[in-house]
């Protein structure tokens, strides 16, 4: 489990990283390692057929069919703002005017509309647009406090690390120091002991051989 990790690198302290050679190795490490490996042709085997269909609206499918079949784009169609009179053949067909004046009159509605939307588009939108700005303008100001306060706590977070590395580094190197000690002290204690007892067979050298 990724909890029972526990890792013993201090990277604010240990500078032996920083060593060319010791670069080598772990890029030889790595490298010996990458040859355990056995190449893959996809290494998305593992995952699911991907569904593409899944994602296809009505309208993708049709413009999907018409780029397969290198139609041309269909052109927006302006008809309907158009004003067309009935035909020559036509002139004497009420109903062909009456089609006429209903097109007409739904364009003088449509155009009534857009100009009201325009009276109130220069009322209103100087103002809704100001409001609007005034909201994203909080927004962002909010987003970049919000942005700071974790700038924050990831360098306090960063300071601490540092703090605790350096004090635990500092720890290390004083327990690596009181090991060589006892160590250099145990060598210096058996190198003693390896003298006396050789000077204790020197001196009961004579003495044994009087004996033998």
């Amino acid at each position: 489990m990724a909890g029972d990790f526990q890792l013993d690198s201090l990277p604010y302290y240990d500078q032996v990283y920083n060593d060319p050679s010791a670069r080598e190795v772990a890029a030889y490490l790595i490298e010996e390692e990458t040859q355990r490996y056995r190449p893959t042709k996809n290494y998305l085997d593992y995952l699911p057929p991907l569904t593409e269909d899944k994602f296809l609206s009505p309208v993708l499918e049709k413009e999907f069919e018409r780029i397969g079949s290198n139609l041309p784009l269909e052109q927006l169609n302006m008809k309907r703002y158009e004003l067309p009179p009935p035909s020559s053949a036509q002139r004497n067909d009420i109903r062909a005017w009456t089609e006429s004046v209903n097109n007409s009159a739904a364009q003088l509605e449509h155009q009534a509309t857009r100009i009201v939307n325009l009276e109130l588009l220069a009322k209103y939108g100087a103002a809704a647009w100001k409001m609007h700005n005034e909201s994203l303008q909080r927004m962002v100001e909010q987003q970049q406090k919000q942005l700071q306060a974790l700038r924050s706590q990831i360098q306090e977070m960063n300071w601490q690390r540092k703090e605790e590395q350096t004090k635990a580094g500092a720890e290390l190197q004083q327990l690596e120091y009181s090991w060589y000690e006892l160590v250099r002290k145990n060598i210096e204690i058996e190198k003693a002991v390896c003298e006396l007892e050789q000077q204790i067979r020197t001196m009961k050298g004579p003495e044994n051989g009087e004996q033998t």
